[in-house]
């Protein structure tokens, strides 16, 4: 057996790059192959950790030495010959490290996308061989759009990376040749040419004009007083920029800039500028022309947080943006949910897709809870795709307990599918009477009210006890928690931790429900719940019948109260043993906390200082979207999700 064809060093864990790119990063996956792997095994095994899901057999694997960066000089390991010089390399140890390779190709079949609606018709498939070029290819393409009449020089071919961070454009020239481009993206990196586009564009004489939304400014501030500020931080050049938005409460501006290079070295500025000790932040946002969206088209708001699942909502990122128009998809941690509710703010109709936590998904409820007033849609459908450890309103809302590498396409399917239903939303206002620590000068002042929205439970006493301990060693250790089967392990730990604990929480708090004292049994943990899954999908209220109470739901505007009696009836519920103990259904809530008490929200916890703490209902009900139990196969929903090419203004470029 050939030693090239077989590796027979036993089970090895490999490092494997994607690309030149990748290569000069230091950026690899690692993969582990079986004592004794084909070529074709390792070769899969490399596409499937970059989530390529293209054939395995136009790939092959190469190796490299630290000299081989600059050179290309890779060995090939499909192709070399056993009496070559390279056999020594398979003989004596197997390579740690390897390049995925796409193999050349003599022709293939590309697809054109049209920057224009074309009904029905997403992009034309064309086969390009080695002659074809920009002009070869616009000249073949026009017909199949039915514009085989109008002139050539009246269009160009733009290649668009919609990469995590930002997506770019480059107008290609018109003599390129398109197999040498292809394979120029391709050595660059494997993964990049899947988030790679090519459209077909009609030139134009257009104005330069872009949007920079700029945040992490100090909130309740005038657009006078704004522009002073960015005059003074980033030297801002008032004849090519004007403040266009001022959202005050968030504390942050859209810019409107006319030059390029102002708007470049702006953005560049940005990302090392503190106001106030506060970092600013800077996301270019396009410019969604809401007249020329049909009027059946329903185009869905995607926001992603990245830190979400491990490397899931990175891969999520990358898909959604290839699926559907890239300026349509926001990652969170660039600037939070706002630049996205303001891009589409004059959209008449759309939904929302949020990839992340429950954390995640009350991060964009509280966001569009503060912008609705200023949204055309002031009221959108939200639906949740679970990535985080409890997801417990996914869980309710029928997306599942946790994302595990579906199809994107057919999660946007589902959410096309998906009914809308109503969800109440809860106000805390949490009132401390004792002063706060470290008073300056001996003079000591209450801490200010504070306020923060309710979408799944607040949790008092033992819950909220274990969430501060698990939120603390997730701060020690941060690298760690990046799986549920880790996040839920160490939930376990501190919570035998507590077993032996003796708490008398009824005796530290007061209850009011809808203006009536209500008398607590013994118990560790008082938890208010709005939706019938709690701590990962636990059933804390019970399905028992009650003619004490409401049968809960969702959107009934009412609060359950439940009580729990320490760590070991907490393990009962959550294993479907027992329930918690039925206590009060409200909507209005007096809690008078006698002494410090751990306090948690949506699993954000803290130490809350005696006082009292009010809960209420928050505004207008929340439009959620449910998963449908049966598909009921709709044609062309993709089409009506997407923003298309032509509803979008990119700043002139």
């Amino acid at each position: 057996m050939k030693y090239n064809n077989c590796f027979h060093s036993g089970k090895q864990t490999l490092k494997i790059f994607d690309g030149n790119d990748a290569v000069k990063r230091n950026q690899f996956r690692l993969i582990s192959v079986p004592r004794i792997a084909k070529n074709e095994e390792v070769v899969e095994a490399a596409l499937r950790a970059y989530y390529i899901n293209d054939d395995q057999q136009e790939y092959e694997l190469q190796t490299f030495t630290q000299q081989a960066l600059l050179s290309d000089d890779v060995i090939n390991r499909n192709d070399a010959a056993e009496d070559s010089n390279l056999g020594s390399v398979f003989r004596e140890s197997v390579p740690e490290a390897w390049i995925i390779r796409a193999k050349p190709k003599d022709e293939e079949v590309i697809r054109i996308y049209p920057a224009w609606l074309k009904v029905g018709m997403a992009y034309v498939s064309l086969r390009v061989n080695k002659d074809s070029t920009t002009q070869t290819v616009i000249k073949e393409v026009l017909p199949l759009l039915g514009r085989q009449t109008e002139c050539l020089q009246n269009f160009k071919l733009v290649e668009v990376l919609m990469g995590s961070k930002q997506v770019q454009r480059m107008v290609l020239d018109n003599q390129e040749l398109i197999l040498n481009r292809l394979k120029d993206i391709r050595k660059t990196s494997i993964r990049q040419m899947n988030q790679t586009r090519f459209y077909i564009v009609e030139n134009s004489k257009s104005i330069v004009r872009v949007n920079l939304f700029v945040g992490g400014l100090p909130p309740q501030l005038s657009p006078e007083e704004y522009t002073n500020i960015l005059k003074d931080e980033l030297a801002i050049k008032t004849n090519v920029v004007s403040v266009s938005h001022v959202y005050q409460a968030q504390g942050a501006v859209v810019l409107e800039i006319s030059c390029f290079s102002e708007a470049e070295r702006i953005y560049m500025l940005v990302k090392d500028t503190t106001v106030n000790d506060k970092p600013l932040n800077a996301v270019v946002i396009p410019e969604v022309m809401a007249s020329k969206i049909p009027q059946n088209c329903c185009p869905l708001l995607v926001f992603v947080n990245p830190k979400s699942g491990g490397l899931k909502g990175r891969d999520l990122l990358y898909s959604f943006r290839k699926l559907l128009n890239p300026h349509q998809v926001f990652e969170l941690t660039n600037g939070g949910p706002l630049p996205g509710f303001h891009t589409f703010s004059e959209v008449p109709s759309f939904r929302v897709l949020v990839c992340g936590g429950d954390g995640t998904v009350g991060w964009v409820l509280g966001a569009l809870e503060e912008i609705r007033h200023k949204l055309v849609c002031s009221e959108p459908s939200v639906a949740i795709l679970p990535l985080g450890t409890g997801n417990d309103l996914g869980r309710v809302l029928r997306w599942g307990a946790g994302y595990s590498g579906e199809d994107p396409y057919s999660i946007l399917v589902s959410v096309d599918e998906a009914d809308d239903v109503l969800m109440d939303r809860w106000t805390i206002l949490l009132d401390a009477e004792e002063p706060a620590e470290g008073a300056e000068n001996g003079v000591a002042e209450p801490e200010p009210p504070k306020i923060v929205q309710m979408n799944n439970y607040c949790g008092l006493g033992i819950d909220a006890e274990l969430s501060l301990d698990f939120h603390h060693a997730r701060e020690e250790e941060p690298g760690k928690f990046n799986s549920r089967f880790h996040n839920k392990g160490v939930y376990v730990k501190v919570g035998l931790q507590k077993i032996s604990h003796t708490r008398n929480l009824h005796k530290d708090i007061k209850l009011q429900v809808d203006q009536h004292e209500v008398e607590l049994p013994s118990i560790e943990g008082l938890i208010f719940i709005n939706i019938p899954s709690w701590g990962s999908g636990a059933d804390l209220w019970g399905s028992e019948s009650d003619n004490r109470f409401e049968k809960p739901r969702i959107d009934d505007g009412l609060l359950e109260v439940v009580g729990v009696t320490g760590v070991v009836h907490m393990g009962q519920v959550q294993g479907g043993f027992r329930s918690g103990i039925r206590i009060a259904q409200g909507s209005y809530f007096r809690v008078t906390l006698l002494k410090p008490i751990p306090v948690q929200v949506d699993g954000e916890p803290w130490i809350q200082a005696p006082g009292q703490i009010i809960i209420s209902a928050a505004g207008p009900k929340v439009h959620m979207l449910k998963k449908s139990k049966q598909k009921q196969k709709k044609t062309g929903s993709l089409r009506e999700m997407r923003v298309d090419s032509m509803s979008v203004s990119e700043g002139g470029r």
